[in-house]
């Protein structure tokens, strides 16, 4: 069902103030949409005005994975709403720690092993448990941020992977439970090379070896465009015979043959 013409869209993208979630709250503002971003970085958020000046943007300093934070949030979103026909078109869950590396197993305590579970696969339940009553409204979408480390590894990334596999399982049920009113599928990125769109005191350029690119069947790394992109593709009405489906945005990689030389 296409918006009415007078109704803004509204988009919530978490961990939306750097990285991927910045690329995609900026395809989305560049698209007419509103957007409210949760973020734990006050220092990122800083910035999302200057950004993104006299546009309808609402940056909001959020755990994502602490339930009364999120409920918080929500509460703040409906209040901005409220000139605008209740709902909510699209949630991107997107937050988490970005480094995938917990350490060796056997010197991994609870305390971690909770907190990757927590920025990533317990912020996705919060959130969507908390948009689901504006999304069904609006016969929204849901696009959750999993990875190929759900799927290939790396030694010592395990709490990693349990969480982004979990996301994955997470939204393979989600559409079956939350259709037809709701679309839930996943994106799995592989390597996007987010250091441009970092805060300020992160920014890096990046200089990328030519076997960095040349091991992607692409011919290049990937970028935080590539997967803002596919976010759009997923939220577009016109992909509403899509859910319950996980789109490897990785340049070719999980498809290669690796053999050492």
């Amino acid at each position: 069902m296409e918006p009415l013409l007078s109704m803004k869209r509204l988009a919530i993208i978490t961990g939306g103030a750097q990285g991927i979630g910045l690329a995609t709250a900026r395809h989305f503002l560049n698209d007419g949409w509103r957007v409210a971003v949760l973020d734990i970085d006050d220092n990122a958020l800083a910035e999302l005005p200057r950004l993104f000046p006299d546009i309808p943007l609402l940056p909001i300093e959020c755990d994502v994975g602490k339930e009364s934070e999120v409920s918080s949030a929500f509460e703040r979103i409906s209040a901005w709403q409220e000139e605008e026909p209740a709902g909510i078109d699209l949630l991107v869950n997107n937050a988490g720690i970005s480094d995938p590396v917990s350490g060796a197993i056997e010197d991994l305590s609870l305390t971690a092993w909770r907190r990757w579970q927590d920025s990533h696969l317990n912020s996705a339940f919060l959130c969507t448990r908390s948009a689901v009553p504006g999304l069904r409204k609006r016969k929204g979408a849901i696009v959750n941020i999993a990875s190929t480390r759900a799927i290939q590894s790396e030694p010592h990334c395990e709490a990693y992977a349990a969480a982004k596999g979990g996301i994955l399982a997470l939204t393979y049920a989600l559409a079956i439970s939350l259709g037809p009113d709701i679309r839930v599928n996943a994106i799995s990125p592989g390597w996007i090379e987010t250091g441009p769109l970092k805060k300020p005191s992160d920014r890096t350029s990046p200089e990328h070896r030519e076997i960095d690119h040349a091991q992607h069947p692409v011919g290049r790394v990937g970028e935080p465009d590539d997967i803002a992109a596919t976010v759009a593709f997923l939220a577009d009405s016109r992909t509403g015979f899509v859910t319950g489906q996980n789109i490897t945005v990785d340049g070719g990689m999980t498809r290669k043959m690796q053999y050492a030389d």
